[in-house]
């Protein structure tokens, strides 16, 4: 999991670096990022330079508030995964404020929403339909380099990224390993977020902060209540790729191959 180091858009991560099943991808490749509202302009010309396709997973709120940098020569293609307020996933200003009043209610309690939001990747039509359509994309686009995000980049492009391991034949726990690693790289904006609400994020009562931490950063239980669903409605999250996203076995198995054809030493 190597992070692209830019200047502002601190969860810019590059798949290649990942460990698959008969190889890995070529760098710049495939990315995910959180929104690219906030670029540098040395940012900028990084996406101007690299990136062909983009996928925006925010909901239409988020992108009026802090919209994506037109960029010469890069498709920007909106895949909406929720479209209500969503705490703790939706970064609008409305969602933020549901989730702050959340934290006058237990860990727990922020534990099992999120599990929840977690589940609606799988059953929500809108967000299967999101889905759908970025995955279609990422099959079509295997000669150019694509990113996708949200606004942090943890919960609607973490559950993309596990879709495209999935895809890419990554085990459990490479998929998990990925996901997880989220909490390294968003620190920072945790701590702004908690600043900005609080004041000082080290002056948060214990438990606002195991509530705030649950809301606003990746846990394990998250991404595993989705594989969970998927399970109980498609048999596998294979299967749910398969009979929920529309994407054949025949065609994963061609991109994976294409995806995958970069001889190792040259990476």
């Amino acid at each position: 999991m190597k992070r692209i180091e830019l200047e502002k858009l601190n969860n810019t991560r590059d798949l290649a670096a990942i460990e698959l099943p008969g190889g890995r991808v070529e760098h710049g490749r495939l990315i995910r990022s959180g929104q690219l509202g906030r670029a540098s302009n040395a940012d900028r010309e990084w996406l101007k330079d690299n990136v062909s396709v983009v996928i925006d997973f925010r909901s239409d709120m988020e992108r009026y508030e802090v919209p994506d940098p037109v960029i010469e020569g890069m498709v920007n293609i909106h895949c909406p995964i929720i479209d209500d307020i969503a705490a703790g996933v939706n970064r609008d200003s409305q969602s933020n404020e549901e989730a702050i009043e959340m934290l006058m209610t237990d860990p727990d309690n922020a534990m099992r929403y999120m599990c929840g939001m977690y589940e609606t990747f799988v059953t929500s039509e809108t967000a299967r339909a999101g889905y759908e359509a970025f995955a279609r994309k990422v099959l079509e686009s295997a000669d150019k380099p694509v990113l996708w995000h949200c606004t942090v980049g943890k919960d609607r492009a973490g559950f993309a990224t596990a879709i495209v391991l999935e895809m890419l034949g990554a085990d459990r726990e490479t998929v998990m390993a990925d996901y997880l690693a989220t909490n390294g790289f968003i620190e920072h904006d945790l701590e702004a977020i908690a600043n900005f609400y609080f004041g000082d994020a080290g002056s948060m009562e214990s438990r606002a902060e195991d509530a705030f931490r649950r809301l606003f950063g990746a846990s394990r239980e998250f991404l595993e209540a989705a594989f969970s669903k998927a399970e109980e409605m498609y048999g596998s999250f294979r299967g749910y790729i398969r009979d929920g996203l529309h994407i054949s076995d025949e065609e994963i198995e061609a991109w994976r191959d294409a995806m995958l054809s970069v001889p190792e030493e040259s990476l």
